[in-house]
């Protein structure tokens, strides 16, 4: 594919041109590749039996920051590869390890910590040696440059995750991930070098999670699909900078409509601005709404909306929602 061509496409279109093409694809009757409770979405293990399962992972995706001024946009289209291991426990346990790594076409602005934004001095130091007429014109131009966010394409970055979890069972699982993101050029506001966001999730499910309305299950089954769930996450950019953190405890459902698997999910969101953000800790909203599909033996496609709802707070922050929607397909070998 030609760097012409790539610039010329348009992220959002892509996107929805992927999902329609994958979705509409017909699928063998198998067992999905979901996001099952405790120990995930393959076939279980017995006790000390292993299995190495590659994969790899293309999606595009696109957020949205609607509650900030100038209504930032960002795209990418990312290629993982990497690979799943699991080890079967005792009781239908399972502790697996998976990791993935690859590069990432960025139109726009990269992505970035939930809630980092623009520090209140950070525009003023860099006007200190102007007149105040200067600093007004400076002032100026920065917001008229900071409301365009225009979404050409601008790089390619990489980007790569490391999964531990730890499911004892088919209803509880505790997991920790670390999510690297390298920048590989300064550009704009973006400087080079290593992004990171680390991660604790636990998970309690309160049923088997194979509800199924195409097979006789009504709404009274979906107590076997229901879930809480409790992650915490740090965040830091590319040059070293702590972003923040913020803790989601959320209630969810899983359940199919025959070959095609549902996931909703929210609750609220706590979160902990760095102190040289320009907002102060507050209570978000936060959710997510996934969609997929087996394909074949070894495909899952998907579709998923990651909503999140503010109230007005700081001065470069805004009541309003943001929203990050992706579309993509894993393959399993």
């Amino acid at each position: 594919m030609s760097t012409n061509f790539i610039k010329r496409l348009n992220p959002l279109k892509a996107s929805l041109l992927l999902g329609v093409a994958l979705t509409s694809v017909d699928a063998s009757l198998l067992p999905r590749m979901g996001h099952a409770h405790g120990g995930g979405g393959t076939e279980p293990l017995e006790a000390g039996e292993f299995r190495l399962t590659p994969q790899i992972t293309v999606e595009a995706h696109g957020g949205f920051e609607n509650n900030i001024e100038g209504k930032p946009e960002h795209y990418g289209l990312d290629g993982l590869f990497g690979g799943l291991m699991e080890w079967g426990l005792e009781n239908g346990g399972k502790f697996s390890i998976e990791g993935a790594f690859g590069p990432v076409g960025v139109w726009g602005e990269a992505e970035h910590f939930y809630g980092a934004v623009h520090s209140d001095h950070s525009d003023h130091d860099d006007h200190d040696d102007h007149d105040d007429h200067d600093d007004h014109d400076d002032h100026d131009d920065h917001e008229e440059e900071h409301a365009k966010h225009d979404t050409e394409y601008k790089r390619e970055d990489f980007r790569g995750y490391l999964k531990a979890t730890y499911a004892p069972n088919d209803r509880l699982s505790v997991a920790v991930d670390t999510q690297p993101y390298i920048v590989t050029k300064n550009q704009g506001e973006e400087k080079k070098g290593t992004k990171n966001s680390i991660g604790a999730k636990a998970l309690y499910a309160f049923g088997e999670g194979d509800v199924n309305f195409a097979l006789g299950d009504n709404f009274k089954d979906l107590i076997d699909g229901a879930y809480v769930s409790l992650e915490h996450r740090q965040g830091w950019d590319s040059v070293g900078e702590w972003q923040g953190n913020y803790t989601d405890p959320r209630v969810g459902v899983e359940f199919n409509y025959d070959l095609i698997a549902f996931k909703i999910e929210g609750g609220p969101r706590f979160f902990v601005p760095s102190s040289e953000a320009s907002t102060s800790e507050r209570t978000d909203f936060a959710g997510e709404i996934e969609i997929g599909r087996a394909v074949g033996e070894n495909a899952y496609v998907f579709i998923h909306w990651q909503p999140t709802r503010s109230d007005k707070d700081g001065s470069d922050w805004g009541e309003g929602w943001q929203h990050h929607l992706g579309t993509g397909v894993t393959f399993r070998f």
